[in-house]
């Protein structure tokens, strides 16, 4: 490693960089882990990372040789499968076990590999996580149905915004308006049983931007402001897209097929939450793209992220159990961090979107522009923002009380 010129250094590091914000890596665990990289290799660095571009700056210790590489990047997709592989490509880096053109070659490999699951099992995980959702906001069999029918059909835009950049720029408000359309449809002529708000919401659900919303909060309280507020800002300019998309596709749908009178049906069982977690957890080690020997710890995390949670809102307010049940995530990833020496966030994104109250930002948006609300929700806004400030504090003390092995 010492043999190893500048120029390779500094190679290796931008590339490892660009890969990792890529696999959607927060800006405060990028620049640290990389500043670490950077130090071990016997380099001086600075790192400015945000979603939507990255800086490079590398030196020696005298300034005899200094690198600057500032490019214009796309915000980063979850793929927590090439998150792990390019993290061990580091690890055996820092360890000493790969030289960095070996390494160079693994991140190439890692970069060029095709996906581990099939479109055919995308597609069935997303169904599984419109189903599950829609189970876990506690409505009918009814609206699991077809949530999960229309989950589908949202997968196909997904597919075809894959080959079409015309259909990737609008692909949020577009989902929307088709699931909103569908669904009407559906209410009039099959199923008048169908609360088409809830069912669109599920439909989408792999799009509410709570998640990022969550980890925007996280980076400002990180005090990596630039990085925070552009994601703040993208997932709410997100989340006005697909709101604008269902009420333009719902108005779209009254005025082409009428409305009906809604029947309540039957509200799901209580044991059925439980249910939910589980298929919401699975789908989401599909979608992404979760190592099969993570996925195990992937489950837990869920199923202890909503156990301390609604456990915890028995005795306290709601927003204090969500912050115990972000505390537990925390705590709980960073442990499968030590014992496995694998990214704490593989297991901690399926705790944190039981947590997150993406679909409370909708819900409420929706009880702000039309004055109602299609699910029981009391006093939204208030709860919204409670709850994004206890998941917050909850990493935060986690990591105090727990702290992870390694940067990531």
């Amino acid at each position: 490693m010492n043999n190893a010129t500048f120029t390779d250094k500094r190679r290796f590091i931008v590339k490892l960089g660009k890969m990792l914000h890529k696999y959607g890596t927060p800006a405060y665990r990028l620049e640290a882990h990389l500043m670490e990289v950077a130090t071990h290799l016997g380099l001086k660095s600075s790192f400015v990372m945000s979603p939507t571009s990255v800086t490079f700056v590398i030196w020696t210790e005298g300034h005899e040789e200094e690198y600057t590489h500032v490019a214009r990047v796309d915000p980063g997709d979850h793929d927590l499968g090439s998150l792990a592989d390019t993290d061990d490509v580091a690890t055996k880096v820092l360890s000493g076990e790969l030289g960095l053109k070996e390494a160079e070659q693994c991140l190439d490999t890692i970069l060029n590999a095709k996906p581990p699951y099939s479109k055919f099992m995308t597609g069935i995980s997303f169904a599984i996580s419109g189903g599950a959702f829609a189970m876990l906001m506690g409505t009918s069999w009814n609206d699991v149905l077809w949530s999960s029918l229309l989950s589908i059909f949202v997968f196909l835009f997904v597919l075809w915004a894959s080959i079409s950049k015309r259909v990737t720029h609008m692909l949020e408000p577009l989902v929307a308006i088709v699931s909103a359309i569908a669904a009407c449809a559906i209410s009039v002529y099959i199923d008048p049983q169908v609360n088409i708000r809830l069912v669109v919401l599920s439909a989408i659900i792999v799009f509410i931007p709570g998640l990022a919303l969550a980890l925007g909060f996280a980076e400002l309280s990180a005090r990596h402001l630039v990085s925070g507020t552009a994601r703040v800002m993208d997932s709410i300019m997100l989340l006005f897209k697909l709101y604008f998309g269902a009420f333009l596709g719902i108005s779209i749908g009254f005025g082409l097929f009428g409305q009906v009178d809604f029947v309540q049906p039957e509200p799901l069982p209580r044991w059925t939450a439980w249910l939910a977690i589980l298929l919401l957890c699975t789908s989401l080690v599909t979608i992404f793209r979760t190592k099969l020997k993570h996925a195990s710890w992937s489950l837990a995390s869920g199923f202890i992220a909503y156990a301390s949670s609604i456990t915890a809102a028995v005795y306290f307010d709601y927003a204090i159990g969500t912050f115990i049940g972000a505390f537990a995530v925390g705590v709980f990833s960073n442990i499968f961090n030590r014992i496995v020496n694998a990214p704490a966030s593989i297991v901690a994104m399926q705790g944190l979107i039981v947590l997150v109250p993406g679909s409370k930002t909708y819900i409420g948006l929706n009880s702000l522009i039309e004055g109602q609300s299609f699910v029981y929700a009391d006093h939204i806004g208030q709860q919204t923002f409670l709850i994004f400030m206890s998941l917050v504090a909850g990493l935060i003390f986690s990591n105090v009380v727990m702290p992870p092995k390694k940067s990531l």
